[in-house]
């Protein structure tokens, strides 16, 4: 099979589709890889370490997209991009669709087959593909939330893990997750004081179990959630329901109540975010007030650590890669529930129920397009 790889084109994005070692696997299965010049450039990953990998160096996107049959990315396609996709290209991405009709559209009008990294199931559950970019989001989550509350960037001024006589910021972390999770252990570690909100009483358990006091748990509900947000001075929303827009759980109104100089970071944003104030953001500039709160709701946040993100990445998504190639898509999809889960739009059909439903699309089952 021939793949290409594009250079990412979305702001600040340096993040690569195949790293060299991930290009070498595929040409030794017999395919042949083309990659955009350059396109790794920025997180040291030079055209010779490529070409020496085996990869054939392409001037042009335009040329990767007209010649390959599967198109290897990590962002979402902008629509300069989703206007090369034809009909049958495979294009194995992230994709976050159900927050972003004009992309949808545009990816049902292409006739594509698009498989989306963040819908990939994995056999123990869970979702293998987006849980490194998640981890990484997460610990981000907490740098990031860190920064934007000292004086200089509008934030209360806190350091957040305090000295001694003075106490540490207090930090709500709202949803358990993979995200959560990351954004707990580097909040724990740097001596805030951490609320963790979700709605799974079994994971909660098994937080408290580890960290015990170093952190309190709590029952995620409206009534619960206010309270937390209201005495937070960093809140960071790691809701997740897959392939659907995420719950806004956190109002205007509330935020309005927060204390002034907070910060929030909304890592949901991928699927429009979580607080209702919430819109996305670039790393050129991430962040906006709303009634004294600062926002940071920048929608690729591990591009900013992009080679530690790429070599993550890489490690998850070369597997389904290798798989796609050998067989095709359809044989893949079919021998594989977990990849078929991938599938969110095919060939003019929108192949995932919970974007269909969230964007008021027809649905038709991947099980039923690979008939």
């Amino acid at each position: 099979m021939r793949i290409g790889v594009p250079k990412e084109i979305k702001n600040h994005e340096y993040r690569v589709g195949l790293t060299p070692s991930s290009v070498r696997e595929l040409v030794a299965h017999g395919h042949q890889v083309m990659v955009q010049e350059n396109a790794g450039n920025a997180i040291g990953l030079d055209d010779a370490q490529y070409k020496a990998a085996g990869a054939e160096l392409v001037a042009t996107a335009a040329e990767i997209f007209q010649r390959a049959e599967m198109i290897v990315k990590v962002k979402e396609p902008q629509p300069v991009e989703c206007a090369m996709l034809r009909p049958g290209q495979i294009l194995y991405t992230y994709l976050h669709l159900a927050p972003d009709p004009e992309q949808a559209a545009a990816l049902v009008k292409s006739g594509a087959v698009c498989i989306a990294y963040e819908t990939i199931t994995g056999p123990g559950g869970g979702l293998p593909l987006l849980a490194p970019m998640s981890e990484v989001a997460g610990r981000m989550a907490i740098q990031a939330g860190a920064t934007y509350l000292e004086k200089s960037h509008g934030g209360r001024g806190l350091l957040l893990g305090g000295v001694p006589g003075v106490a540490p910021a207090h930090v709500v972390i709202i949803g358990a997750g993979v995200v959560g999770t990351n954004a707990m252990q580097m909040a724990v570690g740097l001596g805030a004081r951490v609320t963790v909100l979700d709605k799974s009483v079994d994971r909660l358990r098994q937080l408290d179990l580890v960290f015990g006091n170093r952190i309190s748990t709590v029952y995620s509900t409206a009534a619960s959630i206010e309270e937390a947000v209201l005495d937070a001075d960093l809140v960071v929303g790691g809701v997740l329901v897959v392939g659907a827009a995420a719950p806004k759980l956190v109002t205007r109104e509330q935020i309005g109540r927060m204390k002034k100089g907070a910060v929030i970071v909304d890592v949901a944003i991928d699927q429009g975010g979580c607080f209702e104030t919430s819109h996305a953001t670039t790393h050129a500039d991430p962040v906006y007030v709303v009634d004294g709160v600062v926002h940071y709701c920048v929608a690729n946040m591990p591009g900013a650590v992009a080679r530690t993100s790429t070599f993550a990445l890489n490690n998850a998504t070369i597997g389904h890669a290798v798989a796609l190639a050998d067989k095709g898509w359809k044989a893949a999809l079919r021998d594989n529930v977990h990849l078929r889960n991938g599938l969110n739009v095919c060939e003019g059909k929108v192949t995932y129920e919970a974007v269909a439903h969230d964007l008021g699309l027809p649905y038709e089952s991947a099980e039923s397009v690979l008939k």
